[in-house]
């Protein structure tokens, strides 16, 4: 008997709606809970293109939808790919991503959670379990030595590994390890899996660079919820043309606003 084919010719996104069950918010309370766009009685975030991203301020719950939407596909909160456990789950690991997922109804077309969870934070957790599993592995080749180069370099050999394979990946804020330029790398290999419809990419960020990837879905989370956007209409585009402007004038400005 032939051995069935494993993935799909239907091209991404495989993950289509989340929605809120709103009677399992019921009794609950505290942080994930009482994040406000909670409130909207309506609350739902489609996917429509390959590579969804997604944008705001600190505290508005970006990285936690992240992870909850990764939980829901099979991932460790940690990071990592599916069954993998790369920190120590004794210590405290911030568990309000999976605590959101309890709340929140995944729609597919086709079902496909194969692939990676991006975290910058456990990226050497992450990577020295991949190391130490291939040693363990006798016929498994040799280890990938994600750590053996810098941490910029580390990171982009990793996402050209990891991300050439039809799948689902979720990236919370890559950019913290790359500089300018390295960035821009991946927005490279970004618009090449947008192209090839490939593989589905959620992408929390601060990164104008990597906001700007061209036909991706840009949305910026708020109180209210999640709505489309456009680049040039972020906050963190308009503080950094302001900057690259007017240094003098921006440092300026800010100093003073910092003091009143």
């Amino acid at each position: 008997m032939a051995k069935r084919k494993s993935g799909t010719k239907l091209p991404s996104p495989y993950l289509k709606k989340l929605t809120l069950m709103r009677e399992k918010l019921v009794g609950k309370s505290g942080y994930p809970f009482n994040l406000p766009w909670l409130e909207n009685q309506n609350f739902e975030l489609e996917f429509t293109t390959p590579i969804t991203i997604i944008v705001g301020e600190n505290g508005t719950g970006k990285s936690t939808l992240i992870e909850a939407i990764a939980t829901i596909c099979g991932y460790d909160e940690a990071g990592g790919g599916k069954g993998y456990m790369p920190v120590d789950h004794s210590n405290a690991l911030d568990k309000s991503g999976s605590e959101l997922a309890t709340i929140l109804r995944a729609a597919w077309l086709p079902r496909v959670t194969n692939g990676w969870f991006f975290k910058a934070e456990s990226f050497f957790s992450v990577a020295r379990y991949l190391d130490d599993a291939a040693r363990e592995d006798p016929g498994g080749g040799p280890p990938p030595d994600f750590l053996s180069s810098s941490h910029g370099e580390g990171f982009m050999r990793f996402f050209e590994e990891r991300m050439s394979r039809q799948g689902i990946y979720f990236m919370d804020e890559p950019e913290s390890a790359l500089s300018p330029s390295r960035q821009v790398e991946l927005l490279r290999i970004l618009t090449r899996i947008h192209h090839d419809a490939n593989a589905q990419i959620i992408m929390a960020t601060h990164s104008p660079i990597l906001m700007a990837l061209p036909n991706a879905r840009l949305l910026e989370i708020g109180r209210l919820g999640l709505r489309e956007t456009r680049l040039m209409d972020t906050s963190h585009f308009k503080l950094y043309q302001s900057l690259t402007a007017d240094p003098e004038q921006f440092i300026l400005d800010e100093l003073h606003r910092g003091d009143s």
